[in-house]
């Protein structure tokens, strides 16, 4: 029986209850497809970081390295520990060392589930970079606490980090409806978006077969309102992709629902998989968390290891699960009786 390792890290708030959910499925639908999961937990976190001075080991990288994937809950307490620090103590150094420069987010209502919108017909997969652009982490401040302060953020995009996503975009869209929507904002930003605009005309011309549009973020944000049907990949720059993503989240009825993964394409490290609704500080203790994005999450992590057969099963017993009404509203069902659905569905 083949076996897979998984370092488990639930992270903050809520993140602890839905890993655990998410958890509980994939070890059912590893048994019912005739393989294994084996986790490893990691108590990295911001109770870690008021412990140790850091939200993760020195060795942590490596640690994970063995891995053939990592889930994770969430991260952040703002309360105690600043977001620009839990943020770049874990979250993105293992998205930059494990080169994971793939951010990839679907976009549909599930059944059941009734959105904002008057349209219920999309489905759009948002492939966000992840690595560099406006979250490089380039820059500095100088003269603190004066009149005289400066703070300087500076954007990076390299020819590679465009190109590879751009492509990694293309190929989605092969493998869906051959069309693909890139986001920039080069009206403005006339270097480092006409550099992507130009990037992604190169690779037009590659990839014949696809449709390609340019829109500006802001038509692209009043596009997934008014339109979002007419959509299908979209791939946007770190900071445009970040931003989309949570509106995408809001037209599929809420981050809940909202499951991503990040991917190493090239295999030569572990994937990251994770809903990104955050650690919910406010309902961290009252055992109403929506596990439905941490377990797509899952079911997104099983697709990528090879073990398709066992994704579907998680999503069609998630689907089932919101189509008898259960998971459909905020704090209408716990996260155990959520989670139980979906588990009774899978045996």
């Amino acid at each position: 029986m083949k076996t897979y390792s998984i370092a488990l890290l639930p992270g903050d708030g809520i993140g602890n209850a839905v890993t655990e959910a998410a958890w509980d499925v994939l070890q059912a639908a590893a048994k019912a497809s005739d393989f294994a999961l084996e986790g490893t937990f990691f108590p990295w976190s911001c109770d870690f970081y008021k412990q140790t001075g850091a939200m993760m080991p020195s060795d942590g990288i490596e640690t994970l390295r063995r891995f053939d994937a990592i889930l994770l809950g969430a991260v952040g307490w703002p309360a105690e520990v600043p977001d620009s620090v839990s943020l770049h103590g874990l979250l993105l150094p293992i998205r930059k060392a494990f080169t994971q420069y793939a951010n990839i987010r679907p976009h549909r209502l599930l059944p059941g589930v009734s959105g904002p919108l008057k349209s219920s017909a999309f489905d759009i997969v948002c492939i966000r970079e992840n690595t560099e652009g406006e979250y490089s982490g380039a820059g500095g401040r100088i003269h603190q606490g004066t009149l005289n302060e400066v703070a300087i953020e500076t954007s990076i995009f390299t020819w590679k980090g465009v190109e590879r996503i751009l492509r990694f975009g293309f190929e989605q869209a092969r493998a869906r409806n051959g069309r693909l929507a890139s986001v920039t904002k080069s009206n403005a930003q006339r270097y480092s978006m006409v550099f992507w605009d130009e990037i992604t005309q190169m690779l037009a011309s590659e990839y014949s077969d696809i449709e390609v549009t340019s829109y500006h973020v802001d038509a692209m944000a009043a596009r997934m309102v008014m339109a979002p049907e007419t959509l299908d990949v979209v791939v946007a720059s770190n900071l445009f992709g970040d931003i989309l993503t949570d509106l995408g989240a809001a037209i599929q009825g809420g981050l809940g629902f909202a499951a991503s993964a990040n991917i190493n394409p090239d295999r030569t490290a572990p994937s990251m998989f994770e809903p990104v609704h955050g650690s919910a500080p406010d309902i961290a203790h009252l055992g109403i968390a929506n596990p439905i994005a941490a377990i797509w999450s899952g079911a997104m992590m099983l697709d990528h290891l090879g073990e398709k057969s066992a994704a579907q099963r998680i999503m069609a017993a998630i689907e089932a699960t919101t189509g008898a009404g259960i998971g459909t509203i905020p704090g209408n069902h716990t996260t155990q009786t959520i989670t139980k659905s979906v588990l009774q569905t899978i045996a």
